[in-house]
């Protein structure tokens, strides 16, 4: 199982973390109009292989049939291993840019508040409370779990929905 999980766990998280490396590449070139569903979308394809990782392990290591507990073992796993390739990657794009990241949030907030027709105090209020926030993210000791969280709850919940479907030995049988 160990040989499942570092092997589709290191694709995936290669994925995952391309991808991501890609959107905030084209969302900086482009505002981040739709970076959120890009990412969060980005983070189920890459997660999905947690499904075929699962099926695999069936198939070949199991003759075709797996339990619950084992198969969402395996797909957490694969999950943690994907989600620390994120965290990772996060952490290098957010270093390699100098935490340029914090600024053009901030500056989105503001004019996105703006543009919705708040007051400057209102404005000026939010805008305090999320520096403080970011202050504390530019320390990595507080951004690396935030970024965890982030991932790794989407790969737990795919590796929970393969495992109860690919307990059934009915769906998607093995072909001899």
């Amino acid at each position: 199982m160990t040989r499942f999980i570092l092997i589709y766990g290191s694709i995936a998280g290669l994925v995952v973390a391309g991808l991501m490396v890609g959107g905030m590449a084209i969302s900086n070139a482009n505002g981040s109009a739709g970076s959120q569903v890009f990412g969060y979308l980005s983070m189920l394809v890459a997660m999905s292989i947690i499904f075929v990782a699962v099926k695999r392990y069936r198939d070949t290591k199991l003759g075709g049939v797996i339990k619950f507990w084992p198969a969402f073992g395996l797909g957490a796993g694969i999950a943690l291993l994907a989600s620390l390739f994120y965290v990772f990657a996060w952490e290098i794009y957010f270093n390699s840019t100098g935490g340029a990241w914090v600024e053009v949030y901030v500056e989105q907030i503001r004019t996105q508040y703006a543009e919705q027709g708040r007051s400057a105090e209102e404005i000026d209020a939010y805008l305090a409370e999320t520096q403080s926030m970011m202050e504390l993210y530019r320390n990595w000791w507080f951004r690396m779990p935030i970024t965890l969280t982030e991932i790794l709850p989407v790969g737990l919940l795919v590796g929970l929905i393969s495992a109860a479907i690919l307990r059934n030995p009915g769906v998607l049988p093995r072909r001899v």
